[in-house]
């Protein structure tokens, strides 16, 4: 582990402290504008497709020299090099932790030639299932939960334009047998294939589906589980066991949450082919270069990691909402939630110190425009600060223009619109048809006041192609890295998951038993009344 110090240990975050209390807690995004022409350029960042407007952030050059101060100090470019060389960061687990082997050339990353050789495996059988004429096959039903569910969740229907049309994918992950009873209704076991997601093959919500899964293909008359269950897991004792032959593996430097890259992405190629998921793992790759060649100043995800930082900490933001204006990108908030939530929702360092600030702020949204119907009054005239970010797509691949004109004009009037506000004076102009004829317009025009001033990035993408979504993923995975190397935590494990399933496994043959010894009394009375 690289010696560094933490965030908050450090003359630069002193810096910051006084900073902000002396100016940056008053600074306004409609002065910074009127004052520099050139705001916008001086905060926009291109690399590996994806377009980044920073300039709409409550940031000035002050702050983020300061912010740049901070990531040197902390060292945050000796880390990223010890992720990308194979040094065990994950402390607590001491494993090396490698997602960006998996999406490497050959040659060029530890572990190459055991991940191209099962990448080759698995894309020739790819090949082979999306020959619907040979296989019979013309539904994927991929089973798993976390990682092995959010990740493909998100990259097919983004991606939907380069799915095989005669191939339908179909995702189970919830254990609620509502999320399969609906996933099979209406499939024929002849055309189906399984694919069982789970590293240990022992994964409950995932096993428990999967033995359902199979239960429903032999009833249905299925004679072959063989072709028709596939598994990726690196337990193939226990894949054989259930009936697979045919698994794909993976290792234990590969996070559930980074894991879309790896043989978990066999629902993926499935979907779009080999030659739209090598774009993919190129795509990621041109992000990791970026991320690993390019100095801080003009680093995307060391600036969105110091950004995350800088609200979180110093102006005590407590969510962060993802808009994408695009309905592909309808499960991004979704797989965010997990990437960042569960890397960095920690509260002691790497040192096992609790720790005196915050940590991962709540990651929520919606597609746009449907969000805006929903939730962007909080955003607009709430009581908290909440960043958002935008994304999005400059060419669209259907053909309805005017369409998406208004999509991108509804993206671009909500960020100018959080920026901007309205003013009393400037609403008590307005007329209003639809107002109360008897309420004071002084009145009305306090609720017709906008404060402004509220913060947005915006990200674009030309168009979202398997390059241009592996390049915005892997930014947002290094994002999140950063953000943790800053407050020194360990970004890598997850042991809050792990309690719930130890009492879960405990309550389990209670429902059986009745017995309640030992149990709260709020648990032993809930117990009771589902029992009854």
């Amino acid at each position: 582990m690289i010696a560094a110090p933490r965030c908050d240990r450090t003359e630069a975050w002193s810096a910051l402290e006084s900073l902000f209390e002396t100016s940056a807690s008053r600074f306004d995004l409609r002065e910074a504008f009127a004052v520099d022409p050139h705001r916008f350029e001086t905060f926009s960042f291109e690399s590996a497709g994806l377009f980044a407007d920073l300039s709409k952030n409550l940031i000035d050059g002050s702050a983020l020299a300061l912010l740049i101060d901070l990531a040197h100090a902390c060292r945050i470019e000796a880390r990223r090099d010890a992720m990308f060389a194979g040094g065990p960061i994950n402390t607590t687990e001491n494993r090396a932790v490698l997602h960006t082997a998996l999406r490497a050339p050959r040659g060029s990353a530890p572990h190459g030639e055991e991940i191209h050789e099962v990448l080759d495996r698995m894309l020739a059988y790819v090949e082979r299932v999306r020959d619907a004429e040979a296989s019979g096959i013309r539904h994927v039903v991929n089973i798993g939960i976390g990682g092995s569910d959010l990740g493909p969740q998100i990259v097919v229907p983004a991606l939907e334009a380069y799915c095989q049309r005669d191939l339908q994918l179909h995702f189970v992950s919830n254990v609620d047998g509502h999320d399969i009873d609906t996933a099979l209704r209406g499939l024929k076991p002849s055309e189906t294939l399984f694919v069982i997601a789970s590293k240990t093959f022992t994964t409950q919500e995932t096993m428990s589906n999967a033995r359902i899964a199979r239960e429903w293909f032999l009833a249905n008359g299925g004679i072959d589980t063989r072709k028709h269950f596939v598994a990726t897991t690196t337990n193939i004792e226990a894949a054989a066991e259930f009936g697979i032959e045919t698994t794909f593996g993976f290792w234990d430097w590969v996070g559930g949450r980074y894991s879309l890259w790896s043989a978990i992405g066999l629902p993926i190629a499935l979907a779009i082919g080999e030659r739209n998921f090598r774009a993919l793992l190129a795509g990621a790759h041109a992000m990791d270069l970026h991320f690993r060649e390019t100095p801080i100043e003009r680093n995307l995800p060391i600036l969105l990691g110091l950004l995350d930082v800088w609200y979180r900490n110093f102006h005590g933001l407590t969510s962060r909402s993802i808009a994408p204006y695009h309905q592909g990108l309808r499960r991004l908030p979704a797989y965010l939630q997990q990437l960042e939530m569960e890397s960095n929702g920690k509260r002691v360092d790497v040192d096992g110190e609790s720790l005196p600030f915050a940590t991962s702020p709540v990651i929520w949204g919606e597609p746009g425009t449907n969000g805006q119907h929903a939730y962007f009054q909080m955003l607009h005239q709430g009581t908290e600060v909440i960043p958002i970010e935008f994304i999005l797509e400059r060419a669209p691949a259907h053909v309805h223009a005017d369409s998406h004109r208004k999509l991108l004009a509804n993206g671009l009037a909500q960020a100018q619109a959080l920026m901007l506000g309205k003013s009393a004076d400037e609403a008590i102009k307005d007329t209003v048809p639809t107002a109360s004829a008897s309420i004071d317009r002084g009145v009305l025009a306090r609720h017709r006041t906008f404060p402004g001033n509220r913060p947005s990035t915006t990200f674009i993408i030309d168009r979202l192609t398997p390059q241009a979504l592996g390049s915005l993923i892997a930014m947002y995975e290094h994002r999140v890295f950063v953000s943790g190397a800053l407050w020194n935590i360990n970004s890598f494990d997850q042991w809050g998951v792990e309690l719930g399933k130890a009492l879960c496994n405990d309550l389990l043959p209670r429902f059986d038993s009745g017995d309640a010894s030992g149990l709260d009394g709020s648990t032993a009375g809930l117990l009771k009344r589902l029992r009854s």
